[in-house]
This record gives C-alpha cells, structure tokens and sequence, in this order.
C-alpha cells in the first residue's frame, strides 16, 4: 500500500480507486454486523459468492460484505447496487434467484421486498422503507456501503480527507474551534461539549496526554458504538487522530470491551492500514505531526465505561472509579492530561471538519447540536438503530420509524439512557428528544439505549430488573452506591413478591435520594432514575402490588395465580401434558383442576390453552375459585374436534 505524504496525493489515491470501479456494475452489499451474524449472514455470503462463479459473472459482479445496516429486526439484508433494492431477511436458498432475477434478469423479487403494514403495498427501494426513509444516517449511513475491512472503500467516499484538511489548511487552535463551535456534546451519556474537554486537555499542564475512545458501551440493549466501529473503523480512527492533533497528543487508546470480538478484529485491521498509509505513526501528511494508537480490551465490566475507572483499567489495575475533584482531561492515564470521548463522538468529528461548524450547528434544538444514533429495541414492531436528528419526538421514533407497538398492544412507556436512565410514559410521547429535555422528564440520552413497553409491562418489574442489574454491576468501592442500591434492590424485590409494606415508596424515594448525592461515580449517581421515574409516573402500580397485593400487568409471579374455568375446559388434556411440574390433574372427560400448591406459575397452561377454548384464567390479587369436587368432575365431549 502506498504512503500518502500529502493532500495532493490521498487526492490523487483517491481518483485511482474510484477510476477502477464502474458505477453501473452491480454490485451485492450484505449486512454483516453481528446482529446479522447471528441471523445467518456468513452463509448467505458463501451462498453469494458460490452462486457468482456458478452463473458466470465473475468479475462481472461485485460483492461487498459491508456494517451493520440498522434494520436488525429485518436482518440479513441486501441491497443490490445501483438501483438500490432491498431485500430482507435472506437465506442462502434464496441467493440463486437473486443471482438469476434480479443481477442478470433485472427483475424484482417481490416476495423478498418490505411490504408496507398500512398500505400492503411492496416497497423496492431502501431509502423509501419507513425505517429509513424517516431516519437523517449522517454518521451512520456509510455502514450499509463499505467493507470495514477495505481501506479504498473508505477512501472513496472521501475518507481521511478531513484529516487532511485540518493538518495541511488548520492549525490545532482552529480544529478546537471548530468543534467549540459546532456544539458537538458527548454522546457517551454525559452529553458534555467536546469542545470543551479538548481544550481544558489542551491546556493542561505537561507534554504527554492521551485521547481515548470509549467503546465499552454496556447498557442492555445498547449496540450503537458496537456498530459503528465494527462497519466503520476509519471514521472514528480519523475523528481520534483529528482530536488528537487539537489537542496535542501523540498517543491514543481506542477501549473496547472483550464481548465485541467483531469490533476488536475491524478496528485492528483498520489501525494496520491506517499505518501503511502512514495516516498513523510519524510525519503524517507531511506534517511534522506523529501519533499512535493502541487497543486496549476491556473486561467487560458496566462501571468500566466512567471515565476514570476506564482509564485506571487501561493501566493494568482494575477498573474502579476514582474521585474526580480534579477532571480526567488534566489528570487521568498515569496522572496525565486524557480527553476521553465515545465512539460516536469521534466519528462525528470528521462530517464537522469537512462540513463546516455552521452546517452541524443548523441540525438538532439549541442546546442539542446534530444527530444521534439510538438502539431501538423492545415492544415495537422495527428494532434497530436508528439515526435521527436531535429534537425528534419520541413518538415519530417509536410510531414512523420503529412501526408502532406489536400485536396492536398498547404503549406503556420507553425507557431511554440505559439502567441509569428513566421511564418516561405515553402522556409525554410528543417530548422532543434531546440531552435537556430528557433530563427535565427524570431520564437522559446515556449512550442512546431506547426501550420500548407495552401494556404487558410491570413497571415495578422494570426498576427492580436494572436495579438488580446495577447491584451486580456496581464495583462495590463506596457505600452510598453498594448499599444503597443494594437496599433499593431488596425493597423492589419485596414489592414484586407481594411483601411490600406501606412506607416502601417513601423510602425508596430517601434511599434514592441519598444514593444520587452521596455516590462516588456515575453508575451510582444515576442509579435511582428507574426507581424515581417509574414511582413518578406509574405511583398507582406500586400502591396496587402494595396495598392489593396484585400486579396489574400479571408479571409478577408471586402475584398471580392461574385456575381452570369449570365451564369452558373441554377437557382436551393439552394443558395437562405440557405443564412442567405436574400440577394439572384430569383427563379424557374429566375438568381439568390446578393443583395450586404445585402451580410454579410458569404460565404455560395459560399459553397452551386453545384460544377457542380460553379455559386457563390468569387472575392477580383475587382468590382462585375453590376447586371442583371430584365427583363433579366428570363432563360429556363435545366434538371430535375437542378432543
């Protein structure tokens, strides 16, 4: 690969690439992001490959094995270039048809098209699917393009032509003020102005400092940054190596955590090319500018992703967070000046360089500049990532890009900002989504976890699901956060299983209260939002598994109890033998009884129960019917049918 020394030259490298590639060649990008992985990518790609050769069009056909695409509930996805059709939810079966249809018939496969649910009408092309049309992908749209993997993909699409901009027609001053102005905030959660935090780095005291990426993003559900660097590794290398020149460091960490094997491999791939362009290591453009970057892999541990105890794992010891009386950005790696900024954050740099502050400061409301990319994920018919401009509503999210709620169930609340973040209810669906807004509404963006629920949802259930979350999570080095969530934790627990007291709310509201201000990090700072959220808005959920003992949305087991209806059992004997622990007693024309002592609540009779028949009641805070007398038992069949 050759070194590009100057500006002239990646120009000149740049119109070579795109010189032996025709725009009107078909060419096959497959998502294959992990989410597709799992889904059967790598053999619908071995499929593509053998199929080429086997119809004779090698050469004649491109294929690109590409990033996570976003529409992860319609995965994998091809898209079939230059007229961009879309096909969703490929097998290898149907690769031969696509090869033969489609690449050399340039006929449509319909049954393989999105079909719009309102209108059942097909739809052909990506950008007009509602999951995409709806969406603005500025950081994110290159995913669905390159191979992670291909330095010249990058490249073609005007890769590393930022980092050229700033280090041959910028000086680091102007970088930094660039990004001052742009108003680009963190979207690692805190939402603090990256600007900002360069600049206190810059003007640290000392000549060693470091720019970090934090790529450990361990909220459930969360995969944005995951994506990211697995589909686009060069647009956050170059947003790191930009950062570093404002700031003036020559050392970089890019900290991913060990479960994203995918990311660890793209992104060291992209470091080694990055190198034999030389747009890492000395004198980069020409510049006189050197710098150098390493990947660190994380444990895996939630509380890694602060800052501090991030940078006291990337020294060896384990990663606890530390007092910050003193910001990370003048004291942080080995006690020196380290800007610290997630994987979005970075990727976003480059668009700012080579754009303009003034066209990234017209996206997004006044205090929430550009786009932001969420995990859609939950009760709602499209999950994915989504990228959207800050000022959104939650509703055009969750109803025009994520297709409403599945099952025409209704929506009952979404939870954003990860563990740490709150639930925010249906009366506020029409809140603009954005770093203050969210925090006004008792939640916050985090690193852009969004959780849709149903009318099936306990809310009860969901704060002690991240409180138990958090519990496991938290590293155990302050009070205030060890005990105090652990204590939330036990009352939550209580509450679920019907032993809630009155006073509980009361003082899950003090405990929480004092666990916000006492605690030595984030984790612990934020941890009470679920709780205080949910109390807020759905107070009448805990005063019913309190005062009734019963839990609305029949989720909490120990409230609930199912009882088979004496006049609609058919005595069909289907309930009888799945039920896993035996509790069912009867048989051919005999009423069906729930031994209730037996009863583990699995729900299965529930679930197995015919429809048509709905004999198998779930009931919470009332008596179970008494059962029925054996010699009453006894009923006449009423169809073949029922039997």
């Amino acid at each position: 690969m050759p070194r590009i020394n100057s500006p002239a030259e990646l120009e000149e490298l740049r119109k070579g690439i795109l010189s032996k590639r025709d725009p009107n060649k078909p060419c096959i990008t497959l998502c294959s992001g992990t989410a597709c992985h799992a889904s059967g990518s790598e053999e619908v790609a071995a499929s593509i490959e053998e199929e080429i050769k086997k119809q004779g069009l090698s050469g004649k056909v491109d294929f690109r094995k590409t990033g996570c695409h976003g529409f992860c509930e319609k995965g994998p996805i091809i898209v079939i270039h230059p007229e961009k059709i879309c096909y969703l939810q490929i097998e290898p079966k149907d690769i031969p048809e696509i090869i033969s249809q489609t690449i050399k018939e340039e006929k449509v496969i319909e049954r393989l098209l999105y079909t719009d649910p309102t209108t059942n009408e097909k739809v052909v092309h990506e950008s007009e699917i509602p999951f995409y049309k709806n969406q603005e992908r500025l950081v994110f749209g290159s995913n669905g393009e390159i191979d992670p993997t291909s330095i010249d993909d990058y490249l073609a699409l005007g890769g590393y032509s930022a980092l050229a901009k700033a280090l041959s027609q910028m000086t680091p001053e102007q970088v930094l003020e660039e990004v001052k102005k742009s108003n680009l905030r963190g979207r690692g959660g805190g939402g603090f102005p990256a600007g900002r935090k360069w600049e206190e780095c810059r003007n640290a005291p000392g000549d060693m400092k470091y720019v970090i990426v934090n790529a450990d993003e361990g909220d459930p559900g969360a995969y944005m940054d995951r994506s990211v660097l697995e589909g686009n590794p060069h647009s956050v290398l170059e947003g790191l190596i930009i950062g570093a020149y404002a700031i003036g460091s020559h050392e970089g960490y890019i900290y991913v955590r060990q479960e994203y094997p995918l990311a660890v491999e793209n992104v060291g791939t992209a470091i080694e090319q990055a190198k034999e362009h030389g747009f890492l290591g000395e004198n980069i453009f020409g510049s006189g500018f050197d710098f150098t970057v390493k990947v660190h892999r994380g444990a895996g541990a939630f509380v890694s992703g602060e800052s501090s105890a991030l940078m006291t794992a990337i020294e060896g010891r384990v990663g606890e967070p530390r007092p910050k009386y003193i910001h990370t950005a003048i004291k942080g790696v080995r006690d020196r000046p380290s800007c610290l900024n997630n994987v979005e954050t970075w990727a976003t740099v480059p668009l700012i360089i080579n754009k303009g502050a003034d066209w990234f400061a017209q996206l997004g409301t006044q205090g929430s500049k550009g786009t932001k990319i969420f995990s859609l994920v939950g009760k709602v018919n499209n999950t994915g990532l989504v990228e959207v401009p800050m000022g959104i509503t939650l509703r055009d999210i969750i109803y025009k890009i994520g297709g409403g709620i599945p099952g025409d169930k209704k929506f009952k609340a979404v939870q954003t900002g990860g563990p740490s973040g709150g639930c925010i209810p249906e009366e506020q669906l029409d809140m603009k989504v954005d770093f203050d807004e969210l925090a006004k509404a008792g939640s916050m963006m985090g690193s852009g976890g969004m959780i849709v629920m149903d009318e099936d949802t306990c809310m009860v259930d969901v704060a002690r699901y991240f409180l138990d979350f958090l519990s496991d999570e938290s590293c155990g080095k302050c009070v205030p956060c060890r005990e105090g969530i652990r204590q939330m934790l036990k009352i939550l627990t209580n509450i679920s299983k019907g032993e809630g007291k009155e006073g509980d709310i009361e003082l899950l509201e003090e405990l929480s209260q004092v666990t916000r201000d006492a605690s030595l990090c984030a984790l612990g700072r934020t941890a009470a939002n679920p709780v205080l959220s949910t109390i807020h808005y759905f107070r009448d959920e805990y005063e019913a598994h309190i005062k009734e003992k019963r839990c609305p949305a029949y989720v909490c087991k120990a409230l609930i109890s199912y009882y088979i209806d004496p006049e609609k059992c058919q005595a069909c004997m289907i309930c009888l033998r799945q039920c896993p622990a035996g509790a069912i007693s009867g048989g051919k024309n005999q009423i069906h009884v729930i031994d209730q002592e037996k009863c583990t609540k699995c729900g299965t009779c529930f679930e197995a129960c015919p429809p048509r028949f709905g004999a198998v009641k779930k009931i919470s805070g009332e008596p179970v019917p008494s059962p029925i007398p054996e010699e009453a038992r006894m009923i006449a069949r009423k169809s073949k049918e029922n039997e």
